[in-house]
C-alpha cells in the first residue's frame, strides 16, 4: 500500500548554536506545548486568534528531555510550507536558529500500525505517521478520505481565519491552556474560559451542506466541510470525538 504523502513537506528548526534552545522559541509562538512529548498537533494563530497554519511537531536529536541543541521538525501542507517558513522567521529576529523545508524528508501514513510510525496525536483512528525518504507512490487520496471519514478537518483550505477552538482543537489535542503565552492565546484563552465555542467545523454529506456556510466540497468523495453555529448542530450525526466536545460546550 503507497504511504508517501506529497502534500505534505517537512520544515526544519535547527539550532546553530548549541545553546539555542529550538523549543523555547517556538513555545512562544505555537498553541501546544512543544516542550512536551512529540509529536504533538499545533498551530500558528493570527494575533486574534485565527488559523494561519496546523501542523504536527516532531523531535529531532538529544534526549526528549533535553531541549537545548535539538531541532524540531514541522510536518505542514506543503502548498504553505515556504509561508510557513517565512513567518517563522519574522518571528526569529536575532536568534541562532536555522529555519528551511528539508527536501530530504517526507511524511508517510498508514491506517494500521508499522514498525517506527507514531499513532496521529489528534486521532488515535487517523492512522500512524512517520518520517522517512520522500519515496513511493502517493497516499494522497486514501489519506483525505479516511481523514474525512472520521470528520476531521485540516490545513488552510478548510480552517483558514477560523477561530483555532472551532476547529476542534480541543478535542483533537491542537492546544495548550498551561503552557503559557503564544500568537493569540488572549482571545482562545477567553473562549475556554467562558465556555464560548459558538460555531465548529463538521464535515457532512455534500447533498446536505449549506454553500454559504462551506469551507471545502470534495465532489469525489461527496463530503464536504462546513462552518456550522452550533445551536444548529445534530449532536448524534457528529463523530464521538466531536460529539463530546459540542455537548460539554452546551453544557
Amino acid at each position: 500500500m503507497p504511504t508517501h504523502l506529497s502534500t505534505r513537506a517537512i520544515v526544519r528548526l535547527a539550532p546553530l548554536d548549541e545553546s539555542e534552545d529550538v523549543a523555547a522559541f517556538l513555545q512562544g509562538l505555537v498553541t501546544n506545548d512543544v516542550q512536551g512529548p512529540l509529536p504533538c498537533y499545533a498551530a500558528l494563530l493570527s494575533a486574534q486568534g485565527k488559523h494561519l497554519f496546523d501542523f504536527l511537531v516532531w523531535g529531532e536529536g538529544a534526549e526528549p528531555s533535553t531541549s537545548s541543541g535539538r531541532s524540531l521538525l514541522l510536518d505542514c501542507e506543503a502548498a504553505h510550507a515556504d509561508e510557513l517558513v517565512k513567518r517563522l522567521t519574522l518571528y526569529r529576529l536575532r536568534r541562532r536558529i536555522a529555519i528551511a523545508r528539508d527536501e530530504g524528508l517526507a511524511v508517510h501514513w498508514s491506517p494500521a500500525p508499522r514498525e517506527g510510525a507514531t499513532p496521529d496525536p489528534r486521532l488515535p483512528e487517523l492512522g500512524h505517521r512517520w518520517l522517512g525518504a520522500p519515496e513511493g507512490e502517493s497516499a494522497d487520496a486514501a489519506w483525505l478520505a479516511h481523514r474525512l471519514s472520521f470528520g476531521v478537518p485540516e490545513g488552510r483550505g478548510e480552517m483558514e481565519g477560523i477561530l483555532w477552538l472551532e476547529t476542534n482543537a480541543v478535542e483533537l489535542n491542537g492546544v495548550s491552556f498551561t503552557k503559557g503565552c503564544y500568537v493569540g492565546q488572549e482571545n482562545t484563552a477567553r473562549m475556554n474560559w467562558r465556555q464560548k465555542v459558538n460555531r465548529r467545523l463538521v464535515v457532512v454529506p455534500l447533498a446536505r451542506s449549506d454553500e454559504a456556510r462551506r469551507r471545502a466540497a470534495y465532489t469525489e468523495l461527496g463530503l464536504a466541510v462546513d462552518q456550522v453555529r452550533v445551536e444548529g448542530l445534530d449532536a448524534a450525526s457528529l463523530p464521538e470525538w466531536q460529539r463530546a466536545g459540542v455537548l460539554a460546550t452546551e453544557g
